[in-house]
């Protein structure tokens, strides 16, 4: 009895120690953002606390429950991805820039566009914190993870791989898979696995255009259990569909841990497997480069070896092994989830939006004909689809998968926000305002909160009916990170914004979708049903996503 006592003891005063340490460093860090001279928020716990990561919504949901600080900052910012909901409402209230005050650090959120885009252009001084992009280094060291020379090194290989043979091998690729996924969803009475189907599509448009690779679609159903030593293509996947858990345990410890679940020892095997593909690959390129033999095949995988190959060639560093692999990986994680992720906000944007859908499909109409996919061509079919990027370009506007964040790191920074110059202490997390920006009716107007594609699409005085008298708005400068911004902008931009074109304009030439309806609702209560669900069901899980889709099952009809 007396052990337990003791046992008590420890563990309440281990507790109120760390709460003691954490309110002091908080008001330490209190003190600090009133120095700065912007209007502070403070929020008793940080909201990257990990532990507090598991529960923070839970917790949150009964604390605004209660009186008094039901409605408060701790509720209102304090969990990960408050932004979103938030959209451009805090800075409305406090201006460009303010400051939340945690126990770990202080984060200035800004929304000024023209100090947006300096803070993208002064890259050493605001560096992107790589302990937030640490997780990465899940097969070695690579774009997202690196600064200083490191960094310019790997991006000017990794840059050069995003080409337009590249995206030739997307286009075709992308028209191939979406056909099929096509007869797939059309063949069945509803659809409830668009996000599981997409991520397939995904996933082999990477494997072609990443490796060479071309595998048949395969739909929720009709997807078989593989073994990943045997498959390359199953051993991809269950990599991407477990990567928090490999990013949070490492390959390392998975395949020394013999003792896991087999479900653990399955993605064990499957890393091992992709790293045995990758080893292959690379040294199969390598001995070409060695021979003299051309580029076989443009795909990522190869290009990026022979980047490197050529750089050590003219005495320049080149990427190591392990940096080409981990560039891989990351291309992968980057590409597969991202683009995935968009693509069911956008189909079930599309599916509330029976207007917006007949508008998409009259430019493919237009543009394309009567051709079958087989005769679209990349170059001159591509720039015409303004309509169909558009819907990526909106639907990104409203939910950007992946901000990004950037601090001071060990050094004070200056920061000009409209007419007023701030500096900004050392260990101070600045962080882009993405929701406020895509959202402020100064800058995309009354209805800036409206899934609205057209808004990105100008036309000229011509009278022809042909599309090309429409062309794409540029939104001012700061206004639309999508891809990010500066030098650090996203090098697969082009590659998405092709895949993403050529599936929406498969998907819509000759088809349409609805909501399926529930008893006793119309098909318009169907979808407010659905751009409800977008609003209320979408969080971050590692990415931004919608976390229930198949709550809202999708029905195909033919025009």
């Amino acid at each position: 009895m007396a052990s337990v006592r003791a046992l008590l003891w420890a563990i309440a005063l281990l507790v109120s120690g760390a709460t003691a340490y954490s309110m002091s460093q908080l008001v330490q860090n209190y003190l600090a953002a009133r120095k700065i001279g912007l209007p502070t928020r403070v929020i008793p716990v940080s909201h990257t606390n990990p532990f507090w990561m598991l529960v923070d919504r839970r917790v949150l949901s009964i604390i605004k429950r209660v009186p008094l600080i039901g409605n408060s900052s701790f509720t209102r910012y304090n969990y990960r991805a408050w932004e979103l909901a938030d959209r451009y409402y805090s800075h409305a209230e406090m201006g460009d820039a303010f400051i939340i005050v945690t126990p770990g650090r202080n984060w200035l959120y800004v929304a000024n566009p023209e100090a947006l885009m300096d803070i993208f252009r002064r890259r050493t001084d605001f560096p992107r914190c790589l302990e937030l992009t640490e997780i990465l280094n899940v097969f070695g060291p690579n774009i997202s993870t690196v600064d200083g020379p490191q960094w310019k090194t790997q991006r000017k290989m990794t840059a050069s791989c995003f080409n337009e043979p590249n995206n030739e091998i997307v286009w075709s690729e992308t028209l191939l898979l979406a056909k099929d996924m096509l007869s797939y969803w059309t063949s069945r009475k509803s659809i409830d696995s668009v996000a599981q189907d997409t991520r397939t599509l995904s996933l082999h448009v990477l494997s072609r255009a990443g490796f060479g690779k071309s595998f048949k679609f395969q739909g929720q159903d009709e997807r078989s259990e593989g073994s990943p030593s045997i498959s390359y293509k199953d051993s991809l996947q269950m990599i991407l569909e477990n990567c928090v858990l490999i990013m949070a345990l490492g390959p390392g410890f998975l395949e020394r841990a013999w003792w896991l679940p087999r479900h653990l020892r399955n993605l064990s095997e499957a890393c091992s497997s992709f790293q045995t593909y990758m080893t292959n690959q690379y040294e199969e390129e390598k001995r070409a480069f060695s021979q003299g033999r051309g580029l076989a095949d443009r795909n990522l995988m190869t290009s990026l070896v022979r980047a490197s190959q050529d750089e050590a060639t003219a005495g320049s560093s080149g990427l190591t092994e392990s940096e080409i692999y981990g560039n891989m990986f990351v291309f992968n994680f980057a590409g597969h989830d991202t683009t995935a992720h968009t693509f069911t906000f956008a189909i079930f944007f599309l599916a509330a939006s029976p207007q917006v859908q007949d508008w998409v499909h009259e430019e493919v109409r237009q543009v394309l004909g009567d051709r079958e996919p087989s005769e679209w061509h990349y170059n001159a079919d591509f720039p015409r689809l303004k309509r169909c990027l558009s819907i990526m370009l909106e639907t990104l506007r409203l939910y950007t998968p992946v901000p990004v964040a950037k601090w001071t790191d060990k050094e004070a920074r200056q920061l000009s926000v409209g007419d007023k110059t701030v500096v900004i202490p050392p260990n101070t997390m600045v962080i882009p305002s993405y929701a406020s920006v895509h959202t402020d009716p100064k800058y995309w107007g009354s209805d800036s909160l409206t899934w609205r594609p057209a808004r990105w699409i100008n036309a000229t005085e011509s009278t022809t009916t042909e599309h090309g008298s429409e062309y794409l708005i540029n939104p001012q400068r700061g206004t639309f990170l999508g891809w990010s911004e500066g030098s650090r902008d996203c090098p697969g931009r082009k590659f998405s914004q092709v895949e993403f074109v050529a599936t929406v304009a498969t998907l819509l030439r000759d088809w349409r979708f609805d909501p399926a309806t529930r008893p006793g609702e119309t098909i318009d209560d169907a979808r407010r049903r659905v751009l409800h669900q977008i609003e209320t069901d979408s969080a971050p899980v590692l990415l931004l996503q919608m976390l229930h889709p198949e709550r809202a099952p999708l029905v195909w009809s033919r025009r």
